[in-house]
């Protein structure tokens, strides 16, 4: 990931304000803070107040620190950035079901809490001061800074949190209702004490998952008459470090930062948010994209092809040093999981057999030479680059094991004998032995080849499947499994969609084959539901492109968000559960396993001062960067 890797800010996006996604640990900068009521039995329950926590042990932060370890906190503020998208954008909320929102949205929001891009799992005061929770977890109450402003001036309370929940569990898209499923409900106790009662104990994950909520301006939508419940292109009221300064539909949107940002000074804001103006520019050809990078009309360039890195920085800016390459080493960032998921929806892609065969046929190792130079990584999970999949674990041991054995007879025998691998080639683009084992499973499901068509034997109906993708780059290696199909006798063909119809086929699963990348934000809970469970699959707008349904996976789904998350033994317990469904997944052979990348690179003109360390997780760009302009690099792009 580029950009700052913090949960938070991945929530965020998702919801559309700056997010957190941390977690519980537990060093309880708690003063003793009186009592509230048990939600279930009305009793009083005593209350510790938390400045800070984390899922699992203590935050990497101490009580009072002055600002994160990855900032300059004298950075100067001032100039501008400008980024590239890809693809457009139709609205610029994000909680109701719809086409897709502009990139940077999560600039105009914050949250109750936020976390560090140094750790996965931690929480520290934003909007809240504090947090107050009782011994099992059931409620939170979270204290408003009374410091806290809307844009307009007006105060933010507890009431437009109280709207916000509400407003995600009536009208949110499918994923964001599955996230806030934990949420029982939120209460104003007065403006500034927000009460969320949860429909868990004990689970600091859900008390995490609150500490990500953001605001909507109560206030503002009343007089505006504001319909919530509809897709706009209006701009909301916000209350981040920013706020949208103009719009030009689909093609650009710029951002402008908020002179009197009431949380500048808090320590979880120093160092960061530093450009007066950040622009983001929309393209729909990658190609394109970068020649306009090279020409200087947009300063930040993330790379996502083998070959542009390897071959197409051979231009007068890199060789003059008014343009940076940038690699990083092999990076701790979690990596989402990447491929071509299968529809079980449709008839033809319900057989397993028929998954396998056709995972046997894409030649991963004829692409890496080829294509992507030795530069990308085979993916063999769903959770890749992380200790949450089964990488380092060929076959079930210890914890994992056990858990497994509780569901032997309901899952595939293959989950305790053979590691999970890839067909693997020789990358001579010669694929007899794959296409033999292709036709095997193949027959296993019905299937022959009659006259150079793969039908199935009860109808004479050929396999027929159409892949969708957006990047125009993803046909590269695309079309080279789109030929291995069609050797095996398939109908194969690639369809190339833009985004907004990307958004439509996913929101409804109109599609055979489809190229996906999610992320992934451990420690996992909650979330994987949506793309995971089996009540997702009937549901438009989830996660589960799939259309998983196993009674196994849900079981386990529904461990691992209930799980307990305070000590180093629950999280090695909540590693090995995820490892089981992360091997069941690939034993039900869902999606045809593409690559990711172990390091970001990423090239930038000339512009910028950024700070000597990086953060554990991302590269820190550019939230962490500020304007210090090469007058020669300033030159070349027309400042």
């Amino acid at each position: 990931m580029l950009f700052s890797a913090c949960r938070t800010t991945a929530i965020a996006v998702i919801l559309g304000g700056v997010l957190a996604f941390p977690a519980l640990g537990q060093r309880a900068h708690a003063q003793a803070a009186g009592t509230g009521a048990d939600p279930a039995t009305g009793e009083s329950a005593a209350l510790r107040t938390l400045t800070q926590f984390a899922e699992f042990g203590e935050p990497d932060y101490p009580e009072g620190f002055e600002h994160f370890n990855y900032v300059n906190p004298e950075a100067p503020k001032g100039g501008e950035i400008r980024l590239s998208a890809f693809g457009t954008f139709e609205r610029l909320d994000t909680i109701v079901l719809g086409p897709g929102w502009p990139q940077g949205i999560g600039l105009t929001g914050d949250t109750l809490m936020t976390g560090s891009s140094d750790e996965l799992d931690a929480y520290y005061p934003s909007i809240a001061t504090s947090v107050e929770v009782p011994e099992d977890v059931s409620f939170a109450i979270f204290n408003i800074d009374p410091r806290a402003r809307w844009h307009d001036g007006e105060p933010i309370t507890a009431g437009d949190f109280v709207f916000a929940v509400d407003h995600i569990q009536e009208h949110g898209r499918p994923l964001l209702r599955d996230f806030w499923k934990v949420i029982a409900s939120a209460e104003a106790l007065d403006d500034h004490r927000l009460k969320v009662t949860f429909t868990t104990k004990g689970n600091w994950k859900t008390l995490g998952l609150a500490a990500s909520l953001s605001p909507m301006p109560v206030h503002f939508i009343e007089a505006e008459g504001i319909d919530v419940t509809k897709p706009t292109l209006k701009p909301m009221l916000s209350e981040g470090a920013y706020e949208i300064e103009k719009v030009d539909a689909g093609r650009s949107i710029t951002y402008r930062r908020i002179d009197d940002y009431w949380a500048a000074d808090l320590p979880v804001n120093r160092g960061i948010n530093n450009f007066d103006r950040i622009t983001y520019v929309y393209f729909r050809d990658l190609d394109v994209a970068f020649e306009a990078f090279k020409a200087g009309d947009f300063d930040l360039w993330a790379e996502n092809k083998a070959q542009r890195w390897v071959s197409g920085y051979d231009f007068d800016a890199v060789k003059k040093g008014l343009v940076i390459r940038d690699e990083e080493s092999e990076i701790a960032t979690p990596r989402g999981f990447a491929g071509i998921v299968m529809n079980t929806r449709r008839p033809q892609l319900a057989d397993v057999h028929v998954r396998q065969g056709l995972a046997e046929l894409f030649d991963f190792e004829w692409i890496q030479k080829n294509i992507f130079y030795g530069l990308y990584d085979r993916a063999r999970s769903w959770f890749p680059n992380s200790d949450y999949g089964t990488r380092d674990f060929p076959l079930p041991e210890g914890q994992e094991l056990a858990i497994l054995e509780r569901y032997r007879g309901r899952i595939p025998d293959s989950v305790f004998t053979e590691p999970f691998e890839p067909s693997k080639t020789d990358g001579s683009g010669r694929i007899r032995r794959e296409l033999r084992r292709a036709q095997e499973l193949f027959a296993e499901a019905g299937y022959e080849v009659k006259g150079g068509r793969l039908v199935d034997a009860a109808t004479g109906r050929q396999l027929s499947l159409e892949i969708a993708f957006v990047q125009e780059d993803t046909l590269r290696y695309i079309q080279p499994y789109i030929e291995n199909l069609k050797k095996a006798g398939i109908d194969a063909r690639a369809r190339q969609v833009d985004s907004a119809q990307y958004e439509r086929l996913t929101d409804t699963y109109d599609y055979d084959m489809l190229v996906i990348g999610a992320n992934f934000f451990p420690p996992p809970g909650e979330e994987l539901r949506t793309y995971f469970q089996s009540s997702a699959a009937d549901e438009d707008g989830t996660g589960n492109w799939a259309g998983i349904k196993d009674p196994v996976i849900d079981e386990l789904l529904n461990e691992i968000a209930d799980m307990p998350r305070r000590t180093e033994e629950d999280l090695e317990r909540l590693k090995a559960t995820t490892r089981a469904l992360d091997r069941i997944l690939l034993a039900g052979h869902y999606i045809v396993p593409t690559y990711y990348a172990r390091r970001d690179r990423f090239a930038y003109w000339n512009l910028f001062g950024m700070p000597d360390e990086r953060p554990v997780y991302g590269t820190g760009a550019p939230g962490t960067w500020w304007w210090a302009p090469d007058p020669a690099a300033l030159r070349a792009t027309g400042r």
